[in-house]
């Protein structure tokens, strides 16, 4: 009985270790867009020398839109803790709804991103069917 109960609270002081060292180094947690920077930093990751001149973040911080000055457009959208992106070099299906925008990229294993965008789905529903 000793034996399993040292055994136990060795596993357990060794699982609060592991939860210590993550939080530490800043593993997990809930990965959103925080502001304007931090998708410009983004976007900068998935696609080096993209300059966004517009963008759009949506309200729970998700997924985001960014087009640049030549009329690219390029959509994140959080993937674990982590954001994956797809350049939109075809034409994207694009559903409105109020003031939310769902994207299908054509893209299977991307899947469709859902923004809320409030005021400027419009503008933005108008961008992506350019493309």
């Amino acid at each position: 009985m000793t034996g399993k109960l040292v055994q136990f609270g060795g596993s357990l002081i060794a699982i609060f270790a592991l939860a210590w060292i993550a939080l530490k180094l800043g593993l997990g947690g809930d990965a959103r867009i925080r502001d304007e920077a931090h998708l410009r930093d983004l976007v900068d990751e998935a696609l080096h020398g993209f300059d966004p001149v517009d963008i759009a973040i949506g309200r729970d911080g998700l997924s985001a839109l960014a087009r640049d000055g030549e009329g690219r457009i390029i959509v994140l959208r959080r993937h674990g803790s982590h954001f994956a992106s797809r350049l939109l070099d075809r034409p994207a299906r694009v559903e409105r709804t109020a003031g939310t925008l769902t994207v299908d990229t054509g893209d299977r294993r991307f899947g469709e991103v859902a923004l809320d965008l409030g005021t400027d789905a419009g503008v933005w529903a108008e961008r992506l069917n350019a493309v």
